[in-house]
């Protein structure tokens, strides 16, 4: 803001230069002399405006060519407009095509997948509480005994998935969510909100006991 403040003030004209005046009115005024400033000569005026402008022209040019820079580094390569991941985890993760991708036994935290196709992909074992599935497409992915607590499954495709021994336990599965043919043998859905039909086409196929939380699939469920 400095620097541009000086230019503005450096494009106004020079002020013109005072002289000595009298009152014309009486002869026996005093005289009064001119503020410091008119000392200035018209020569050192001129060079300092010159000055000012020669900074004004580098700072205004080294700005377009980091602008630039930028935009070129963004263009060519997409990824680092959006780093998406999260905390734990440095790769882009959101919206991309992580069809049969291993993450297993990798810690995951707050991951953000969402929107991703995860079909095939390999959590075995991954830690992924609070992690984001919202919208992604799961389709065949192995989930067994990861550690699913907190994790947002809303509106994803979670069919075909392997659950055995997951723990689910506060996870959010809203929406169109859809366990289809999913295994969930000893997976922990405990305050799991989950539609009514999902409820009730995963109470047909739940059985087993959760070795991390010793509770049994079919009362996380709130079976009948």
């Amino acid at each position: 803001m400095a620097v541009l403040n000086v230019c503005f003030c450096s494009s106004l004209s020079p002020l013109p230069k005072l002289s000595l005046h009298q009152n014309p009115l009486s002869q026996s005024q005093p005289i009064i002399p001119s503020p410091p400033l008119a000392n200035y000569s018209s020569q050192q005026c001129t060079q300092t405006r010159g000055n000012l402008f020669s900074l004004c022209e580098s700072f205004s040019k080294a700005s377009v060519l980091a602008l630039v820079s930028a935009s070129l580094v963004f263009a060519s390569n997409p990824a680092l407009a959006f780093k998406g991941g999260g905390p734990y985890g440095a790769e882009v993760t959101r919206g991309q095509d992580l069809t049969g991708k291993d993450f297993s036994g990798k810690t995951l935290i707050k991951q953000d997948f969402k929107t991703s196709i995860l079909r095939q992909a390999n959590f075995k074992g991954a830690k992924l509480l609070g992690a984001s599935f919202f919208d992604a497409d799961l389709t065949g992915a192995d989930l067994s005994d990861a550690d699913l607590r907190g994790a947002d499954f809303s509106l994803a495709n979670v069919t075909k998935v392997n659950l055995s021994n997951a723990n689910l336990e506060g996870a959010l599965a809203t929406g169109n969510t859809s366990f289809k043919g999913s295994i969930i043998t000893g997976a922990d859905f405990t305050d799991v909100p989950l539609r009514e039909d999902q409820r009730e086409y995963l109470c047909k196929v739940a059985d087993g006991t959760n070795p991390v939380t010793g509770n049994e699939t079919r009362e996380t469920l709130l079976c009948k």
